[in-house]
């Protein structure tokens, strides 16, 4: 059988963790480069590439996508930055995906925000569309649908994503109907990931695990890989690094043939 490794990592545009003051942890994009590399995934999807810019600027061409791109020879690659936006907090922003294998297609989709009031140092305002990329790609003949994403976090707004779920409805609608080998990957900033995994198990999806936190501000599972039936996750490890706020997951597949 076909097997392939997934490697699930929001870098956090590559600032390490400090205990004692995350907030002013020096970036060490090479460290997060190296860490990258050291799993020797098939896939890699990546969240938070870049730093954002004051009043919601996007430097181009992406320059830690750029660097990861060159570091990472034999790579094919899909970047793209959300939709521009002067509210964008100073926060990371942007998704990438690689792929040993060929992309044979691309897509983006824009994610809507709801209007929810919240204030960010003294200054009242409402959050910003989210993404989600995906790609279609072949492993040893079969086909493989691809998909990346960055959910809005409302625990942080002093809301609820379970009384909030359109945005994980949306990426769910992108794999409803597959009849092909799909996986769906991010950071899903979801407080409460039983009635994630609950939404998406409904739609015929499971997650790697939901055991283990992923997260080191707080004790949350906000990273997932999630597959549909006609993969079988054989291996899977959440790796706590030093290089980001979130941890790493690693999983093995295989196709159910």
């Amino acid at each position: 059988m076909s097997k392939f490794r997934v490697l699930q990592f929001n870098i956090q545009f590559g600032q390490a963790w400090d205990e004692a003051d995350p907030d002013h942890a020096p970036i060490n994009l090479e460290a997060t480069i190296a860490e990258i590399k050291r799993h020797d995934a098939d896939i890699i999807l990546l969240q938070e590439v870049e730093h954002a810019l004051p009043g919601g600027q996007q430097q181009q061409p992406p320059p830690n996508y750029g660097l990861i791109k060159e570091a990472l020879t034999g790579y094919h690659s899909w970047f793209s930055y959300p939709k521009a936006d002067p509210r964008e907090l100073p926060f990371g922003i942007g998704l990438a995906i690689f792929s040993r294998f060929a992309l044979t297609r691309v897509m983006r989709c824009e994610i809507p925000s709801p209007e929810i009031s919240f204030e960010f140092y003294g200054t009242k305002t409402t959050p910003t569309d989210r993404l989600m990329i995906g790609l279609q790609t072949e492993v040893d003949g079969h086909s493989l649908d691809v998909f990346n994403t960055h959910l809005l976090a409302f625990f942080m707004l002093g809301a609820s994503s379970e009384g909030n779920s359109e945005q994980p409805g949306i990426v769910l609608n992108q794999l409803r109907d597959s009849k092909k080998a799909s996986i769906v990957s991010g950071d899903f900033n979801v407080s409460n990931h039983k009635s994630l995994t609950k939404q998406f198990s409904e739609a015929g999806l499971t997650t790697v695990q939901d055991q283990e936190n992923t997260w080191r501000r707080r004790p949350y599972v906000l990273d997932h890989i999630f597959y549909n039936a006609q993969l079988r996750c054989v291996a899977h490890e959440v790796i706590a690094t030093p290089t980001s706020d979130h941890h790493a997951i690693v999983a093995d597949f295989e196709f159910v043939d």
